[in-house]
């Protein structure tokens, strides 16, 4: 009897160390969502979504992404190596297709991002083409990091598209790039566990980081943003703005019948960790480096009490204390 017990207290101990930090119940409650992974599954296994009507299974590709101990929901999280990701097809990403004039979404992201060199990934719908000046590319929303253009060295860098290809100014002279994302002030926290998010109302895009809306404001000389596009071309011929930025058309929505023939390579799957680029998922040295502990996407902008409710819920204090006694005793 001594022994059953001695072993059920031990599995109960041994769960209960596997249980997160954090309270899943604030993220699965909140209006709109969509999707919304914990990351407990174990590697090879598909990441499945929680508490929403589709389980939007989250397949890897590259190679086995680990489960690692040390997560705000599940108590484990996704550990990418640069060398591997997670996507849904196109076909199969059902209501993540956020897409039209009218277009509206959110997303929170609990990270540990370890190396911010080059442009990184959270995730998205973010298919860039070809390279530069190439308008193939079915960009629609995304949540990237560290952009070397416009202001976004290592800072956080939410993306939305009208276009789906390159950025084009109101007379429909193209930039090289998309250039319409907000920036935040602050650059993007590493080597330690914070939350990232942005909301897009269909007017303003937002980036958010550990819960709270970043301000920035545009200094056109110093964010390299002096084109008229941003200086004349937002709210009554004024500034977009840097964060918020003013994105006022919508997501792009890809049309099979419309498009192929100019996006050829088809709509953007939804991506975590990487995003297809330069013709290929495997752009050397782009894929994101870090921990994915939890990710959510909403199909309404959320407001920024609601963001911080999602960043509260992550409880990133707990987190860091759990890593630190991990620390003081391997």
């Amino acid at each position: 009897m001594l022994g059953l017990v001695s072993l059920l207290a031990s599995s109960l101990a041994q769960a209960e160390s596997q249980l997160g930090t954090g309270d899943a119940r604030v993220v699965m409650s909140m209006p709109g969502l969509v999707a919304f992974w914990q990351f407990g599954e174990a590697a090879e296994s598909p990441r499945l979504s929680s508490g929403t009507t589709h389980p939007h299974p989250l397949v890897e590709v590259g190679g086995p992404v680990a489960r690692v101990p040390g997560g705000p929901f599940s108590g484990y999280a996704a550990e990418l190596t640069g060398r591997e990701f997670l996507k849904i097809p196109y076909a199969e990403t059902r209501d993540l297709n956020i897409s039209g004039p009218d277009a509206q979404v959110s997303m929170f992201a609990v990270v540990r991002i370890v190396d911010l060199q080059v442009s990184r990934t959270i995730a998205g719908m973010w298919s860039e083409g070809l390279g530069p000046n190439d308008d193939s590319g079915s960009r629609q929303y995304a949540l990237l990091m560290n952009m070397p253009l416009y202001g976004g060295p290592d800072k956080l860098v939410p993306h939305i598209s009208n276009e789906g290809g390159v950025t084009r100014r109101a007379d429909g002279s193209a930039f090289p790039w998309c250039a319409d994302y907000a920036v935040s002030r602050r650059v993007v926290p590493t080597a330690r566990w914070c939350t990232l998010g942005f909301t897009y109302d269909g007017k303003w895009l937002s980036a958010y980081i550990d819960g709270r809306l970043d301000h920035h404001a545009l200094d056109p000389v110093e964010h390299g943003r002096t084109d008229p596009y941003f200086t004349s071309e937002g709210p009554d011929g004024g500034s977009r703005g840097l964060n918020p930025y003013y994105h006022g058309r919508g997501i792009f929505r890809y049309d099979p019948d419309k498009h192929a023939e100019t996006k050829p390579m088809g709509g953007s799957d939804f991506i975590v960790g990487a995003r297809f680029a330069h013709g290929t998922l495997f752009a050397e040295g782009k894929s994101t480096i870090g921990r994915v502990g939890g990710l959510a996407v909403f199909d309404r902008a959320l407001t920024e009490e609601e963001m911080l409710a999602l960043h509260e819920s992550a409880n990133i204090e707990a987190l860091h204390a759990a890593e630190n006694t991990a620390a003081l005793n391997p």
